[in-house]
């Protein structure tokens, strides 16, 4: 398994990103899987139902299961999980993309736009490798536009590192 890391502020267009490299990878013949962080707190269970019941009455993790796909709810409870953690619990494949997780010692891309008027992260990350943007950065950072959905691609099969699995 690969790994890479999209980072950037809120509404940068990372998840933008990802969306539009996914099918360039897959039609290359790679099954890439996401892990998305996020600060706010989710529940994609419902209020009321079997699985949900089953934690609030103290289940660490519940299962769910269809034909179609499965999820596991897992309670942290106050103990965030790890990267490398998240990424054991993967089903085998190629390359994971990680969205977010901005601190992570992995090789990353910067998305930025303009419009947000937010600071480059890159002079602050070592493991930013370039970025992706409207913009040049400054100091002639490495940069690929935002539109080029092919070298993006391509820079990130170029850059993702192998990741031990436990």
């Amino acid at each position: 398994m690969k790994i890479f890391g999209i980072a950037g502020y809120s509404g940068s267009g990372k998840t933008t990103l990802i969306e539009r490299v996914l099918p360039h990878l897959a039609a290359r013949g790679l099954k890439v899987a996401v892990i998305k962080h996020t600060h706010h707190d989710f529940d994609i269970d419902r209020p009321g139902k079997d699985s949900w019941r089953v934690r609030e009455a103290g289940a660490m993790a519940v299962l769910l299961a269809s034909d179609h796909r499965t999820a596991v709810l897992t309670e942290h409870r106050d103990t965030p999980p790890r990267l490398d953690d998240l990424l054991n619990k993967f089903p085998p494949c190629d390359l994971v993309l990680v969205e977010g997780y901005k601190r992570e010692a992995i090789p990353k891309l910067e998305v930025h736009r303009d419009e947000t008027a937010r600071p480059w992260l890159f002079p602050d990350d070592p493991n930013i490798l370039a970025v992706a943007s409207d913009v040049a950065p400054p100091d002639g950072f490495p940069h690929i536009d935002i539109d080029a959905v092919q070298s993006l691609t391509d820079f990130i099969l170029n850059h993702a590192h192998s990741q031990p699995t436990a």
